[in-house]
């Protein structure tokens, strides 16, 4: 899939606020806080998540039936943990910066990294595109520690209900069963509204106060036949977003890749969000290490499947 120069330009002008999340979420799974002065990565791992549901048979079976080589987060974070520790990646040493969705359930994934790494960078935005642009980036890249590394993670999120339903997901504290994502299906809709012809013509093609769900839109356009030759729409969807946010994240690291230190590793692929009392789980589809002068020497995602 390629974007058009205009809207790669356009999109990575943007910059939104730069700020450094907290560790620790209210919403999340996760409410702790881990001594990070006294434990490696490794144990970090451990410690995050024997907080956590343990593995449910059934979740397991079901997110893997609909996202074959979906992987629990837990077996994500610790082989993602084992393969940079080899790299000199360590929580003193390391900063995270993150490319996710808004919602709070995109968090989780987020937040058992910060419990692990430290403190976060948000490059992100709605759906998980990443609409910090160059600025963010530049202005992350000056924070990571000296002689240190980044670890980057991006992608959206699409739930999945206990029953199998994708495209939605049960929330802490709501009865109903809510969209998952909010912003991709209503995206999606307004693409299926162009491609079927029931689209309303508006002069409001792009409105500030709602900005970062008009870019969504528009970046979701070149995919309108494969989504509507889809088998299932909504599991396909994430797919496609995360193609669309793939080449905006390869472009903004190529831009700003002269800021890397030590390392940079970048993590892409599509969370997916279970109910809050079993674990969450990822597909993991990029796992690059650049080194200090730029350069992508080591495909590392098949030592994650």
């Amino acid at each position: 899939m390629k974007l058009s120069p205009a809207v790669i330009t356009l999109f990575v002008a943007t910059t939104e606020a730069f700020t450094v999340a907290p560790t620790g979420h209210g919403t999340s799974k996760i409410n702790m806080i881990i001594n990070g002065e006294t434990e490696t990565a490794s144990e970090k791992v451990a410690s995050v998540f024997s907080k956590l549901p343990e593995e449910n048979a059934v979740v397991d079976k079901l997110v893997k039936t609909n996202f074959p080589g979906a992987i629990s987060n837990k077996d994500l974070a610790t082989r993602v943990v084992e393969l940079l520790g080899e790299k000199g990646f360590k929580p003193s040493n390391t900063l995270l910066a993150t490319s996710l969705c808004a919602d709070e359930l995109a968090r989780e994934l987020e937040d058992e990294f910060v419990e692990i790494y430290g403190n976060n960078f948000n490059l992100g935005g709605l759906s998980g595109f990443p609409f910090a642009g160059n600025t963010g980036f530049g202005a992350m890249a000056a924070h990571i520690p000296d002689d240190g590394f980044c670890l980057v993670i991006h992608g959206p999120h699409v739930g999945i209900t206990k029953e199998g339903q994708v495209g939605k997901v049960e929330r802490s504290g709501i009865a109903l069963v809510d969209n998952c994502c909010g912003s991709a299906i209503a995206a999606s809709n307004y693409l299926k509204g162009i491609t079927d012809g029931g689209a309303t013509i508006t002069p409001k093609i792009q409105q500030f106060t709602d900005f970062q769900q008009g870019a969504v839109q528009e970046l979701i356009l070149p995919f309108g036949k494969r989504l509507g030759r889809a088998e299932n729409r909504m599991r396909e969807l994430p797919y496609a977003l995360y193609d669309s946010q793939e080449a905006l994240v390869t472009d903004i690291v190529n831009t700003g890749k002269g800021g890397i230190k030590k390392g940079l590793a970048v993590l892409g692929g599509i969370q997916i969000n279970t109910s809050p009392d079993t674990l969450d789980y990822f597909h993991p589809l990029k796992f690059d290490y650049y080194d200090s002068d730029g350069n992508v020497v080591e495909n590392m995602l098949p030592y994650l499947k």
